[in-house]
């Protein structure tokens, strides 16, 4: 039996746009799911939403009504960290901030079973960093999904310093009975997707600038000229520029080339508010 197939009871700490995804196809592919939040007001959000994307999964034809009310009896939203104790796994999706990831590593080793493993959602930060924090740091993994999370099929899942090619191989499987489409990965900066593509959203708007090319234009020219599904100035609305402009930083940070730090349009667009689709208005209004 494969080490994933002892994995029947879920916890996502942390319900936000990552987390309700992440929750959603857990319960979606039929594993009971804890989902923990810091208030009820929030687990209910997050509920609403996960019924809500069901529910058009139903209109769309791809789910039964039967499938969705199952899917929905597999959640469990909670305040308590504690409630999150018979999970067999355990992914954490709460802020990108280094000391917040490791104190809730340190809280989540108290109640889980010595068994368990837990992986981080980081998209920016070094699993290695978050798993040090950790007793046994050889549970820990780093399993990045992709945003929006139940239609993106890819997952990274990152071998930290000292993870375990149990653990490694738990969340790859893991991965594989959601759906998705894992690749394996060291923990280096960016991993792989963002380590790429995150100096060439970049260049994009620097090129926005330099060029004296519009929004429409710049994104015409990437899905027209070289096939992109989508134009880099919709994708970073999409990702949201605060995100975008947080993950380049850790990546200059780590990495001192140029190309990852975030243009300053980038910079004045976060500090304004002007975060994209989340906020209404990015590069396009929404």
């Amino acid at each position: 039996m494969s080490a994933a197939a002892n994995v029947t009871r879920v916890g996502v700490v942390g319900l936000g746009t990552m987390g309700a995804g992440i929750a959603q196809v857990c319960v979606q592919a039929g594993l009971e799911t804890v989902g923990r939040e810091v208030s009820d007001e929030l687990c209910e959000r997050a509920r609403e939403r996960i019924a809500h994307y069901l529910a058009r999964g139903v209109e769309k034809g791809r789910l039964s009504a039967a499938e969705r009310d199952a899917a929905l009896a597999r959640l469990t939203t909670t305040t308590r960290l504690d409630e999150l104790a018979g999970c067999d796994f355990v992914v954490e999706a709460v802020v990108e901030d280094l000391e917040i990831k490791r104190d809730l590593l340190r809280e989540l080793e108290a109640v889980v079973g010595e068994r368990a493993v837990l992986a981080t959602n980081t998209s920016a930060l070094s699993v290695t960093e978050i798993a040090r924090a950790a007793e046994r740091p050889e549970r820990v993994v780093g399993m990045h999904f992709f945003n929006p999370a139940p239609v993106l099929p890819l997952v990274e899942v990152v071998r930290a310093e000292l993870s375990s090619e149990d653990a490694v191989e738990t969340a790859y499987e893991l991965a594989e009975r959601l759906g998705k489409e894992p690749i394996r990965c060291n923990d280096t900066p960016g991993f792989v997707v963002n380590r790429i593509l995150i100096p060439l959203l970049n260049d994009c708007v620097r090129v926005l600038d330099e060029a004296g090319v519009t929004p429409e234009d710049l994104d015409k020219a990437m899905t027209r000229g070289v096939n992109w599904p989508i134009g880099p100035c919709a994708l970073i609305d999409l990702i949201g520029v605060d995100v975008h402009v947080h993950a380049s930083e850790a990546l200059h940070g780590a990495l001192g080339e140029a190309r990852m730090a975030p243009p300053e349009r980038l910079v004045r667009m976060r500090d304004e508010g002007l975060l994209g689709r989340k906020s209404g208005r990015g590069f396009f209004s929404y």
